[in-house]
């Protein structure tokens, strides 16, 4: 069980653990907290934080909803209330990031069955994300009944080239090569390091901030020096981070993002620091509260999240380096034909 000394026990963990649990519906589905919505992306975070916790029922039933619940074309509702899909839209991020949870899954459990039985589930959902690739390399970030929306974000780009990441671990380890699936990280890769222009600005959102590195697209000095132009504009001392840059409230989850991107860095000590720091948020009963508007002293909203205890699970499993799968977000920095380079110049073959 992750600890990090003087911060967070084994038996605290455990407890996050529980409080996840406790919010999966019968069905598998764990929404955003008792009561709430579910979202496939929040969903899979959830399933990971069980995995590490060795809540290996509650995790596998949280997967095979996700097998019975994709659609034919590879994706799932954006949104689930009460188990009922209230959106025919595709996200793309949210399609893709079954690849990264089922490869943990493996990571931390080495259970072949299982990751051959969701390999299929997995092939379909890479497949759909490489038809909404555009043509610079970025990846369309939603379809509609209209068609695919030609606009890319950041963060949900910065997302995807994990999953393409982890898929193509996948592939290899079930024998089923998709050497597509490397191209389109590649291209991928490149724009998010060399054409940063092409996604839609949203400057102000701490995620768009630090997504790259957690994804694997950003190291080195260039990442380095992401983390130092806007730490002072996220970074509240003692408390957390901002989602949003110009707001008085700090949040768990992003926080915990941040942490697990600064480890990506080796830069372990800032990353403990704010681990330590976003504990207020923490309820006797094991849960994470969303967020704190520190202007006032208030949790905002009034919810305490499945995904923020998730990704806490997470930042403590790495930071701890407990698991086998503690390792998940730092070595989706190097792909595995291409580490440690980025040949491509402004006419470079693979963007045409």
């Amino acid at each position: 069980m992750p600890s990090v000394e003087g911060v967070l026990s084994e038996e605290q963990c455990l407890a996050t653990g529980h409080a996840i649990a406790a919010m999966q519906e019968r069905s598998g589905a764990i929404p955003w907290f008792p009561g709430g919505h579910t979202d496939p992306w929040d969903h899979v975070e959830s399933a990971m934080a069980l995995t590490v916790t060795g809540l290996r029922d509650e995790a596998d039933a949280a997967f095979h909803w996700l097998r019975r619940t994709q659609r034919q074309d590879g994706s799932w509702p954006v949104r689930f209330d009460g188990g009922v899909p209230e959106s025919g839209d595709i996200d793309s991020n949210f399609t893709a990031y079954i690849a990264v949870g089922v490869w943990h899954h493996h990571l931390v459990t080495g259970d072949r069955s299982f990751l051959e039985g969701m390999w299929p589930t997995v092939r379909r959902a890479l497949d759909l994300v490489l038809d909404m690739q555009l043509a610079d390399g970025s990846i369309s970030w939603a379809r509609g009944a209209g068609g695919m929306f030609d606009e890319a974000l950041l963060t949900g780009c910065s997302s995807i080239h994990q999953s393409l990441y982890c898929g193509m671990r996948l592939a290899d380890l079930v024998g089923d090569p998709q050497p597509e699936w490397e191209v389109a990280l590649f291209r991928l890769g490149h724009t998010l390091r060399r054409h940063i222009e092409v996604f839609t600005p949203k400057p102000e959102f701490s995620m768009d901030w630090y997504y790259p590195i957690l994804g694997g697209a950003l190291r080195g000095p260039e990442a380095h020096e992401r983390i130092r132009d806007r730490w002072t504009d996220f970074v509240v001392d003692g408390l957390g981070i901002r989602c949003v840059d110009h707001r008085p409230w700090v949040t768990g989850a992003e926080t915990c993002e941040l942490v697990l991107a600064l480890d990506c860095l080796g830069d372990s000590a800032r990353a403990r620091e704010l681990f330590a720091d976003m504990q207020h948020l923490r309820d006797p009963d094991g849960s994470y509260w969303t967020g704190l508007v520190y202007t006032d002293g208030k949790r905002w909203p009034v919810e305490v999240s499945s995904w923020t205890s998730a990704a806490v699970i997470l930042a403590a499993d790495a930071l701890s380096r407990t698991t086998g799968g503690n390792g998940v977000f730092r070595d989706a920095g190097t792909p595995t034909r291409y580490a440690g380079s980025d040949p491509c110049t402004e006419d470079c073959p693979v963007l045409v």
